[in-house]
């Protein structure tokens, strides 16, 4: 016989569980790095919206200098659509108050519906749920740039789109996270979803290049090239996504009760009778851990008798998901390190613009940096937390070391280009560590407390209150830059600064908590092992 493929050989030597998991890790990934992409071309934008004006041919900005005019070259051709300044209304003085408006009303939206996306969420099926929201953000990201196109110049109608946008994007977050927690335990939780959670650094790294692609020549396909994007992998969604383990048949006999209901979950019933000698291998862990056994050995019945799975467990309310011991420390906490995490965000292409004088594709481009230094401070930090069993306290450590480093940053930028890149990877790590460990990790790990009783429909509610208490600092960070900036980027730093202090400040009662432990312990009732 011959001897088997390398390749065919390393796709069997995986089982059947695990290719299905590896699947919905990527897929997940994907449709929320669209999300992020479809959020990113604003900042990328606003340098466009808003030029540096050569003299006499309208306001000045706060920021030009008298060399600006050489930097930028001649004056070009202006089309019919734009102005001497960039586009009306954001070509007048008041233009960072202007483009804070339209960041706050997108993410003043996202907070607020976040604590409504997650009930809902519990109570639909995630796959429907996911996609409906993906093609509506998808249509009303392209909507904003046909603004370019149809020659649209009022507040309202860019206000107005970013506020339905910020809506719909509430239903991604919520989903992806309970899907992703349906599919993988909580060993290693800290690992998974660190390298998980990158997805909002790719997704803010591909936006910024598709954007910037466009917007010196037509800024409007920077936005609907992203929103094209997101509503294609909306109907991705719809077509592939798993939403549970059971809602596939296994290589087991066991049979399923049709379909239920309940979040598209396939509750487990008394099964037929049946012996492990009519099995091809051994029980697949999620439901061997269902089987009534003394704790340590399964059994071998001849009727083997599955658990009801939540079946008569209603959804947690909003209340009770705030009970939950860590949710409301950890919800405040990440208030403060998102208000920073977005700021950057939002703000970062122009600050670049108007310090290292590039630009709007040029710095746009450079701020990717940014992303690029969080992809490793979300790895690190899901690393560190699992071998140390402690997420309040590697937050802690972070958020301790982000402060200094955003001070340093705010001296250095000015140095040269060189000092800029080098500053943009560390405070990336930096900042964005806490956030993605809190998002994520922390996240699973409490709407799956122990505290629930078994309780699965918590994980969304839980989800939500976190990341929607952690979008009001979200909507916070951006509107605050535009109001400080006019008196000097060094008062913006000033106030990330204190906002991550403040977020150090929610941890500490948690961080003395286990610290205080004489083993390894974490600050929400220690839920990374099964007991």
């Amino acid at each position: 016989m011959a001897l088997l493929p390398v390749g065919i050989r390393f796709i069997i030597s995986f089982s059947r569980d695990q290719w299905y998991r590896a699947f919905t890790f990527m897929l997940t990934f994907l449709l929320y790095a669209s999300f992020h992409l479809s959020r990113k071309p604003i900042s990328i934008v606003k340098g466009e919206l808003h030029k540096q004006c050569t003299a006499g041919d309208g306001p000045e900005s706060p920021f030009s200098d008298p060399s600006s005019s050489t930097r930028h070259g001649p004056t070009h051709w202006l089309l019919n659509n734009e102005t001497d300044c960039g586009w009306a209304p954001f070509d007048k003085n008041n233009y960072q108050q202007l483009l804070g408006a339209l960041d706050y009303a997108f993410l003043c939206a996202y907070a607020i519906g976040m604590y409504l996306s997650g009930i809902i969420g519990e109570r639909l099926p995630i796959r429907y749920y996911l996609t409906f929201g993906m093609l509506a953000s998808g249509a009303f990201t392209a909507l904003f740039g046909l603004g370019y196109f149809y020659n649209i110049h009022s507040l309202g109608f860019y206000v107005v789109t970013q506020i339905i946008n910020g809506l719909v994007q509430t239903t991604g977050w919520p989903s992806v996270v309970t899907c992703l927690s349906n599919w993988f335990g909580k060993g290693r939780r800290g690992l998974i979803m660190g390298i998980w959670n990158s997805h909002t650094s790719v997704g803010n790294i591909l936006g910024s290049l598709i954007a910037g692609y466009w917007v010196s020549t037509c800024w409007g396909l920077s936005f609907i090239v992203p929103g094209a994007i997101v509503a294609a992998m909306g109907i991705v969604c719809f077509l592939f996504l798993i939403e549970h383990p059971k809602d596939i048949k296994c290589s087991s006999t066991f049979s399923t009760h049709p379909r239920a209901p309940e979040n598209g979950i396939n509750r487990f019933r008394l099964q037929k009778q049946t012996t492990y000698s009519e099995k091809n291998g051994p029980l697949d862990p999620e439901l061997q851990c269902l089987l009534l056994s003394d704790g340590k050995n399964p059994l071998h019945p001849s009727h083997i008798v599955v658990l009801p799975a939540d079946g008569n467990m209603a959804a947690i309310s909003f209340t009770g998901a705030l009970r939950i011991p860590g949710v409301i420390e950890f919800s405040l906490c990440l208030l403060f390190a998102k208000l920073v995490s977005y700021t950057f965000l939002f703000w970062l292409p122009l600050y670049i613009t108007n310090v290292d004088h590039l630009d709007a594709k040029k710095a746009g481009e450079l701020s990717t940096l940014f992303d690029v230094g969080g992809i490793f401070g979300g790895i690190l930090a899901g690393v560190i937390s699992d071998r140390l069993e402690k997420r309040a306290s590697t937050c802690g450590l972070m958020l301790l070391l982000a402060a200094p480093t955003l001070y340093v940053f705010s001296s250095v930028s000015r140095m040269g280009l060189e000092a800029t890149i080098a500053m943009l990877l560390l405070s990336g790590a930096l900042v964005s560590g806490p956030y993605a460990l809190i998002t994520t990790a922390v996240s699973a790990d409490l709407g799956t407390h122990k505290s629930l009783k078994g309780n699965s429909h918590a994980l969304s509610t839980v989800t939500a209150i976190i990341d929607g208490t952690g979008s009001v600092g979200a909507a916070l960070g951006p509107l605050l830059a535009g109001l400080i900036s006019p008196s000097g980027w060094s008062n913006v730093f000033y106030m990330l600064m204190f906002a991550d202090a403040c977020a150090l400040l929610f941890l500490v009662r948690l961080i003395h908590k286990e610290l205080s432990c004489p083993g390894p312990a974490t600050g929400i009732q220690a839920p990374l092992k099964e007991h």
